[in-house]
């Protein structure tokens, strides 16, 4: 059975910040619409399921981000999960300059946890804490062909 990756969901607290800060980086807003009514309710499991939504998607077209914004039910705001919790981890981009966008993301009032680390002459790569508490990954390749 061939499978493919759809797109990756996150449920934030502001999809107007949300919006900002992942185009800053370079993605394209494919769409938004507020989704409600059983069809939902049956998909997500959530009774009374309604939700503002925006699709986003990287320059090469080959992933997506839907960002969900919770109207009903009342979305529920836990502490920043941490790299070594279980469940949805990171989401991770990869970037022509990681400076560059450090910088973007530091417009939005996002840092890094720690700072930028060198994977073995191959990467520079980071973690921020992202909209929402998200943690996005950068990468610059160094080696590039």
């Amino acid at each position: 059975m061939p499978i493919k990756l759809e797109n990756v969901g996150i449920a934030v607290g502001d999809l107007e910040a949300a919006i900002a800060f992942f185009t800053d980086l370079g993605l394209t807003l494919l769409g938004r619409d507020t989704v409600s009514g059983e069809w939902t309710d049956t998909a997500v499991g959530l009774d009374g399921n309604h939700a503002n939504i925006a699709m986003l998607q990287t320059p090469d077209g080959a992933g997506r981000l839907e960002l969900f914004e919770y109207l009903h039910p009342e979305a529920i705001e836990k502490g920043p999960t941490r790299p070594n919790e279980i469940g949805m981890h990171r989401v991770a981009f990869s970037v022509d300059d990681i400076d560059e966008a450090l910088e973007i993301a530091a417009r939005h009032g996002c840092r890094p946890l720690r700072g930028v680390a060198t994977y073995a002459d191959v990467y520079k790569l980071t973690y921020v804490r992202g909209p929402s508490g998200i943690i996005v990954m950068l990468a610059e390749e160094l080696r590039r062909s």
